[in-house]
Order: C-alpha cells, then sequence, then structure tokens
C-alpha cells in the first residue's frame, strides 16, 4: 500500500512530497500539470532572486523524483474513497491504496467536497494548523485553503505542514525535519559547497 498519496504536483504537492519522501514515507504523487506556476515568475520566494515558475517546478520535481517520490505527470485523479484500511484513490487508468492523502489542487476543491470534508463560509476547504482537513488523514493546502493568499512560498508551506504532521502519526512522536551540514553530506557527498 502507498501510504502518502499527493494530488497536485505545484508547490503545496512537491513540498509535500518531498518531505514525506525524504523521511522514508512510500509517496505517490498525481499531477495534471495545470498548476498556476506556469504563469508566475517569482521574485519574492525567499533564497530565490528570481526565477521562472516552470523552472522552479522542475527543480521540485527533480527534488522529489532524487528522493523515490512515485510521480505521474498527466494523471488525472478521478475519485477519493474512504475504505476500512485508508483510502482508495481512483484515476483515469487505475486504483491506488492509501494512508493518507494530502489535496493540492489549487482552487478546484471538488476531490475535497467528495470525500465531505467540512468547509467554512468562505467556501474554502476548513484545516486545521497542520492542514488537516475534517476528515482524518486527508490534508488540504494552498489555493484548496485560502480565498485569496495564493502564493508559491505559503502553498509550500503548507505541503510541509501536512507531511510533517503524517511524520509526526508515523513516528508517534513531534517530528521535525531540520537538516545539519552533516546530513548533507550524508546524503549529497562531494557535491556540497565546501564553504
Amino acid at each position: 500500500m502507498t501510504e502518502v498519496v499527493v494530488i497536485g504536483g505545484g508547490p503545496a504537492g512537491l513540498s509535500a512530497a518531498l518531505f514525506t519522501a525524504k523521511n522514508g514515507l512510500e509517496t505517490t504523487v498525481f499531477d495534471t500539470d495545470g498548476t498556476w506556476m506556469h504563469k508566475a515568475h517569482l521574485f519574492n520566494y525567499p533564497g530565490i532572486g528570481s526565477v521562472d515558475g516552470s523552472n522552479l517546478l522542475d527543480t521540485m520535481r527533480e527534488q522529489v523524483d532524487d528522493f523515490g517520490v512515485d510521480r505521474n505527470q498527466g494523471v488525472k485523479v478521478t475519485d477519493v474513497a474512504a475504505t476500512d484500511d485508508g483510502f482508495e484513490v481512483t484515476t483515469e487508468e487505475d486504483s491506488h491504496d492509501a494512508s493518507y492523502v494530502v489535496l493540492a489542487t489549487g482552487a478546484n476543491r471538488d476531490l475535497a467536497e467528495g470525500l465531505e470534508c467540512a468547509f467554512t463560509d468562505e467556501e474554502i476547504v476548513d484545516v486545521d494548523v497542520t492542514m488537516e482537513t475534517s476528515v482524518e488523514d486527508v490534508y488540504a493546502t494552498g489555493g484548496m485553503v485560502r480565498a485569496e493568499e495564493w502564493q508559491a512560498v505559503i502553498s509550500a508551506g503548507d505541503g510541509a505542514a501536512a507531511a510533517l504532521n503524517i511524520l509526526t502519526k508515523e513516528k508517534g512522536e513531534h517530528y521535525h525535519d531540520f537538516d545539519v551540514p552533516s546530513d548533507a553530506e550524508a546524503v549529497f557527498g562531494s557535491m556540497i559547497d565546501e564553504e
């Protein structure tokens, strides 16, 4: 069984996938590539002076691929349903089992409605600080949970918050993903800067 299914491949979805896969959870991403990032040029993303949105996505995709995410580009999820053991995620061609689902589909909230997630008076998905919805083990991120605050850096943070909560549940204690130089050395070896 896939432990985490992420639906959406923008900054929120890829951030969630990066954190879960990097920390040992089997992670699958379904991405129709309909993200607004292809229309963006970022001057407001911390740590990046200026980057085309599509180029940032390419880098994020390479990162998740490097950590073993099963990334399904161009595959649309048509339904998510609760089962006795978690969730069944259905695409146009097959289905996948998951323990956790991260919804990162921008302003499209159809899958959250299908799962009967609670919504706010502003008609956005109601989540707590960890991005968990009213349906246990289903998370909503980015444009799904914000009326107008559609920023790549906010969405990436939402994805990270969802992933850290999933990791906390899986590991049985509050989980942090805080790397130090020796971690980089272990992962990247001689590729890291020696500054």
